[in-house]
């Protein structure tokens, strides 16, 4: 995706979280398609709120998309003047100030047919694939990583006259992460990279047939989920079937292990494991791996839940609602003041005085980036009574940045950067606090090591990144 420089304003990547990238959908219809589109895209807003599109085939690809939620973009008129059977979707989430044109799905008209992309991931040799297709005489109209890949496939179809074979040759030389949904004039693909990096499945219901980023997306319609996307698998659906094309099959995997523990829906199956036993038994090991002298158990709402239950499951120590989540606010960005900001904490969650007077607490949270929300929470939970208060979190510590398509902070910005657990302790003014290990971390998953992208908590990535992101790395620094 371009690169475009934030204005003198608060950007949601100094959020105290990190957000996934985005969410793609297809469907191929025996009816009109643009509704389901428009429900199997809310249930994955999750994946991103910045943006939203759909683009449907009728004669030729339409496109809608815009700035906001799924709601925000589309409503009734919208939806009835898009027509087709055959469209995909895409929510959006970028570091860069957004925009619509930024907005997916992105259409790439090309000598030889119309090519629609939805893409959740990152290609992190984009700019070198760029540079060449500009000398070889293509235009940029967006300078985005999906006209490249269109593009591509566009140059590749002319020399070999079969799209499987043209989408083959683009993926040998396309680098990164990505799960495509893509329509090539009317017909529609399901694309997942090689590693497996990003999630996408294959569904069927009365209509026909759909992929997604998740299978909630499938359940909010009445679909079936056939199965997942195997890695380096190309799928086409139609309103009867589906075709398959194993295109690549690599000795491993680099499953993005946030997925698991913070990405996904509770509710979602991803490469055949149930994410929220996934969580449970994240809860469960770190009980064992950190266990606490405690009254209860409190789950930092929402996400962690899951890894608060089975830490309550591990250690014994009863669960307990504990703080109260304020779902009606929008997210939170950097405020000018840390009164303002102590203040946002404060509306986003607030204790329940009953639940944590005079208790020994358990805090329990997926993750920790920078710190600052879990240290006022501490604040909070102490202000309300709590004698003591313990943080357990169900991710090792974040000590690099993520290069393949999530939106994580600089290295300097971690609160692990360069601190002991000790010294974090310190500055969450916390009792006492547990990471979840590695090992520990891997054996809940359920996967091998070598399956599983870690980079993010081992500085060791499943491909190799090219300099010019490192130095990206630094771009953002200014913008902190």
């Amino acid at each position: 995706m371009k690169s475009v420089k934030p204005e003198n304003q608060s950007h949601p990547y100094l959020e105290d979280k990190f957000s996934e990238r985005c969410a793609v959908v297809g469907i191929a219809s025996k009816s009109k398609t643009s509704t389901y589109l428009y429900y199997c895209l809310r249930a994955l807003q999750h994946r991103g709120q910045e943006g939203a599109g759909i683009a449907l085939f009728n004669k030729k690809i339409n496109v809608k998309k815009g700035i906001g939620l799924v709601s925000d973009v589309f409503d009734s008129e919208k939806l009835k003047s898009l027509k087709g059977k055959k469209g995909i979707g895409h929510t959006y989430y970028s570091i860069k100030l957004s925009k619509p044109e930024n907005a997916q799905p992105t259409i790439i008209r090309t000598e030889i047919g119309e090519v629609a992309l939805a893409h959740n991931g990152i290609l992190t040799n984009a700019d070198k694939l760029k540079r060449r297709l500009k000398k070889n005489g293509h235009k940029f109209v967006l300078g985005c990583e999906e006209e490249v890949v269109g593009y591509l496939i566009s140059d590749h179809l002319k020399s070999t006259r079969n799209l499987i074979k043209a989408i083959k040759k683009t993926m040998e030389e396309i680098q990164g992460s990505y799960s495509f949904a893509m329509m090539f004039n009317n017909r529609v693909f399901g694309i997942r990279d090689p590693l497996g990096i990003k999630p996408l499945c294959i569904g069927k219901f009365d209509k026909g047939h759909i992929i997604a980023s998740e299978n909630v997306a499938l359940d909010v319609v009445g679909a079936k989920m056939i199965r997942d996307v195997y890695p380096g698998e190309v799928v086409e659906i139609s309103q009867n079937g589906f075709k398959s094309h194993k295109l690549f099959k690599l000795k491993h995997k680099a499953h993005c292990f946030f997925e698991y523990t913070y990405f996904a829906r509770a509710d979602s199956v991803i490469d055949e494991r149930f994410v929220y036993e996934t969580r449970k038994r994240i809860g469960w090991r770190l009980a064992k791996e950190h266990p606490a002298k405690a009254d209860i158990v409190i789950p930092v709402p929402d996400s962690g839940r899951a890894h608060a239950f089975g830490f309550s499951l591990g250690s014994g120590i009863p669960l307990a609602e504990g703080l109260m989540k304020n779902r009606y606010i929008a997210r939170t960005f950097i405020m000018p003041t840390q009164k303002l900001r102590e203040i946002t904490v404060r509306e986003k969650v607030n204790p329940v005085k009953c639940e944590v007077e005079g208790k020994r607490v358990v805090l329990v949270d997926d993750s920790i980036v920078r710190g600052t929300t879990m240290k006022r929470i501490v604040q909070l939970v102490r202000e309300a009574g709590a004698k003591e208060v313990h943080v357990r979190i169900g991710t090792p510590p974040l000590i690099s940045p993520c290069y393949l398509g999530i939106d994580m902070t600089t290295r300097s910005q971690f609160i692990a950067h360069k601190r002991s657990a000790e010294e974090i302790r310190e500055v969450l003014t916390a009792d006492s606090l547990g990471y979840i290990s590695i090992k520990g971390l891997v054996e809940a998953l359920q996967f091998s090591e070598n399956d599983l992208c870690l980079g993010c908590v081992t500085e060791k990535y499943p491909i190799d990144i090219p300099p010019e992101r490192y130095r990206f790395q630094h771009i953002l620094e200014d913008y902190k």
